[in-house]
């Protein structure tokens, strides 16, 4: 999760609408919030920061504040859920390591092999 912040220099409502529109346009986006008395577009989620702030500048001067990981508000209360998920994943893991293996041996990968033929002098030579 990336979090974004510019400032756009916007001069009314249809502007603002606009901006938020046309970022909103990426895939990826998680949340888009404008402040107005700033002109502060403040953009999170999965996407490429780089993009967002070259397709704003095409229409409007655009200052990049911050650009970052977004944090997680609960983070305390989160840690023994993500506890659980690592054991949880690491389970996971270990089944698929074990089928893949256990795939591997009921159907082993072909050996092929490959016969080139001698390279022949040409009969044909031009004067």
């Amino acid at each position: 999760m990336k979090k974004l912040v510019v400032k756009v220099n916007l001069h009314d409502d249809r502007d603002r609408s606009k901006a938020m529109r046309v970022v909103s346009g990426f895939g990826g986006i998680g949340s888009l919030a404008m402040e107005s008395k700033d002109n502060k577009l403040t953009v999170s989620g999965d996407f490429d920061p780089v993009k967002v702030v070259n397709k704003l500048r095409k229409s409007w001067y655009t200052e990049i504040v911050s650009v970052g990981a977004a944090r997680e508000d609960d983070g305390k209360k989160d840690e023994g859920k993500k506890e659980e998920g690592k054991k949880e994943e690491g389970k996971k893991d270990d089944q698929v390591a074990n089928l893949v293996k256990a795939y591997q041996a009921y159907y082993p990968m072909p050996v092929t092999y490959y016969c080139l033929p001698p390279e022949e002098t040409p009969s044909c030579v031009i004067c």
